[in-house]
């Protein structure tokens, strides 16, 4: 059985019944984990390899598990800051940045992978204008070579930890106020300005091996009337032709507000699909969910399962070994120092 088109959630801290039969449709590819099925690292170790039972081989597991406001596991993994105080550290000093966004990374990807989830959807690569309230903090900086520079160094660190990196929000989310859980952003500036600007973090990461990108549930009018995620120029024409991109295209969760705009769920799948997306995320309805691998019949693309096989993580460390060891211990000194309020005005 191959990777399917399609990442589900999960109700609870166990795999019910009727979630592992969805978990066998040969259109589920991949299961996306929230706080609701988290309850310590003990029981989210056991979760994954129930899911991971369900069939062979097994499907991805992701979270969202960027530190600050987004981070879906706290107690037994280290809260993270928000990756914007990488950014104040790089106005300071930004070989110092770049060596902290590195062990940062490596941390967060190494706590995920010693219990089994493959990849965090990290990170983000949108540019911080002090616009956009729903990314804010979760960006590195607000200048191109800010954050290219640290998301660099950070996709460095998940490397390091086995963990395969995702882009988001593909071609930019950073110049809209509307927040695309509950509305429909539109982005009316023209296409050289967001290509000079917004795409140019993607550009330089794909250039350096990005592995996956998420796209942005976002309207730009001036140059398609189709939301990134449907529309195929901004997909195929400039993501996987202009600039190369060979790795895997995933939907943001199409169960958001921004998503509705091409209809019911089974459209939108459909529409993500036909776009370039090789996987669509359908979060928090498992009718939805259920819907969706009903309703794509009998969809396979044979590119995309070979794209998502590589999403699988790598150099699996038990959660023991990696507490006890020295760069684990060592590395969440530096990360909570610069956590610290107070030390991100210093040269540090």
């Amino acid at each position: 059985m191959t990777l399917g088109p399609v990442m589900l959630d999960l109700v609870g801290l166990e795999v019910t019944p009727e979630e592992k039969d969805m978990l066998r449709h040969p259109l589920t590819g991949g299961v996306i984990l929230f706080t609701r099925n988290y309850e310590s690292p003990e029981q989210l170790a056991e979760l994954i390899q129930q899911i991971h039972a369900a069939r062979k081989p097994p499907v991805l597991v992701s979270v969202d598990h960027e530190g600050g406001r987004v981070q879906r596991f706290h107690k037994g993994f280290t809260s993270l800051p928000p990756v914007s105080y990488l950014g104040k550290v790089y106005d300071n000093n930004p070989q110092k940045a770049r060596e902290l966004a590195t062990k940062t990374g490596w941390l967060m990807a190494s706590e995920l992978r010693a219990v089994g989830v493959d990849f965090s959807f990290a990170p983000i690569l949108d540019l911080d204008r002090g616009i956009s309230q729903v990314i804010g903090d979760r960006a590195f900086h607000k200048t191109v070579d800010g954050v290219s520079n640290i998301a660099q160094a950070y996709i460095k660190g998940m490397e390091q930890a086995g963990m395969k990196a995702t882009g988001k929000h593909f071609p930019g989310h950073g110049a809209v106020d509307v927040d695309s859980h509950v509305g429909v952003p539109v982005d009316t500036r023209a296409f050289e300005d967001i290509y000079m600007e917004d795409v140019v973090p993607f550009e330089r990461l794909i250039n350096f091996g990005l592995a996956a990108v998420m796209t942005a549930h976002i309207i730009y009018p001036a140059i398609d009337n189709k939301l990134a995620s449907y529309s195929e120029f901004w997909l195929k024409d400039v993501l996987r032709q202009r600039l190369g991109f060979q790795g895997v295209i995933f939907s943001d969760d199409l169960s958001m507000e921004g998503a509705t705009v091409a209809g019911g769920v089974v459209e939108r799948a459909k529409s993500a699909l036909k776009a370039g997306c090789d996987m669509v995320l359908v979060c928090n309805h498992p009718e939805s969910a259920s819907a969706v691998l009903d309703g794509l019949g009998n969809y396979s693309s044979a590119a995309s399962q070979m794209r998502l096989a590589r999403m699988h993580g790598r150099n699996t460390i038990g959660r023991n070994e990696l507490l006890a060891s020295h760069q684990w211990k060592d590395t969440v000194s530096e990360v909570m120092e610069y956590a610290e309020p107070g030390t991100l005005e210093l040269d540090v």
